[in-house]
């Protein structure tokens, strides 16, 4: 079994609650984009995990992909499973990786061992692991809302445009992120500012909450974000609760100055 967890991107995201649980209720818009993960899981006599590539800090007995396969074996007979990670995908960076791979661990086992799983099924099983893991079952242009797990499809096409990935490595907390926050309704329709896909007004009032507070923190950040559109970005913005920024351009940018960085990722096709 292979397959290949891809990353995500926030377009906008609104901080619009807290709960007594202490969780925060967010709207935001999700967007699937090609930037992948390898993830590989073969027949073995011991349940094992291990990964290459960037590395992945923490215990891995502690690993959402460890996790989404023993969550399923507490419901279902699966066999032994020696399972293997090529890491590409920045950690903590706001692109939701670690969730990718949960996710798209509980569809390849539900495929490969013919559990017959629908998807509303699978995105409770996904719920259980993370805020963003139920996106990626179907891994399409959303709407999520709630703690991030309740999710509706948004009709949003990017194709034809071009991302520019930044990361300037910088470890942003979730907690302290949400800490510098303050919970409002924002003045305009999340979903219908998204599907005009009019880039001057995504412009003009798309925000995201943590930018503020963070941007405040690591004035760096901001400096990256108005290089995306000194180099002619439709719009630019941070991903998630950060470090990731990202532009979105409407031609391949000449990045030449930035590939010389090390925080450029990426330039890559939508």
């Amino acid at each position: 079994m292979i397959s290949f967890p891809n990353a995500k991107i926030n377009l906008g995201l609104q901080i619009t609650g807290k709960l007594p649980n202490g969780y925060h209720t967010i709207n935001t818009g999700i967007y699937p984009i090609p930037l992948c993960d390898v993830l590989e899981a073969i027949p073995s006599k011991k349940t094992v995990f291990g990964s290459s590539g960037i590395d992945i800090p923490g215990n891995p007995n502690d690993n959402l992909i460890l996790k989404a396969y023993k969550l399923l074996k507490k419901d279902y007979h699966l066999p032994e499973l020696s399972m293997h990670l090529l890491k590409s995908i920045p950690m903590g960076a706001g692109l939701g990786g670690g969730s990718a791979d949960a996710a798209f661990m509980l569809s390849m086992l539900n495929e490969e061992f013919q559990l017959f799983l629908d998807d509303t099924i699978l995105e409770d099983y996904a719920a259980q692991l993370g805020s963003d893991c139920p996106f990626f079952i179907k891994n399409q242009p959303a709407i999520a809302t709630g703690t991030g797990t309740d999710v509706e499809p948004l009709a949003l096409d990017l194709r034809g445009n071009y991302l520019v990935i930044l990361n300037p490595g910088i470890h942003i907390s979730t907690q302290t992120a949400y800490s510098a926050t303050t919970p409002q309704t924002a003045g305009y329709d999340l979903k219908e500012v998204l599907e005009a896909k009019d880039f001057s007004l995504w412009k003009d009032v798309l925000k995201n909450d943590f930018e503020a507070s963070i941007f405040n923190q690591k004035p760096e950040m901001a400096r990256l974000k108005a290089k995306l559109y000194d180099l002619g970005a439709s719009y630019a913005a941070m991903s998630g609760s950060g470090s990731t920024l990202f532009g979105i351009f409407s031609s391949i940018a000449d990045t030449t100055e930035l590939e010389e960085t090390d925080y450029f990722i990426k330039t890559m096709p939508l």
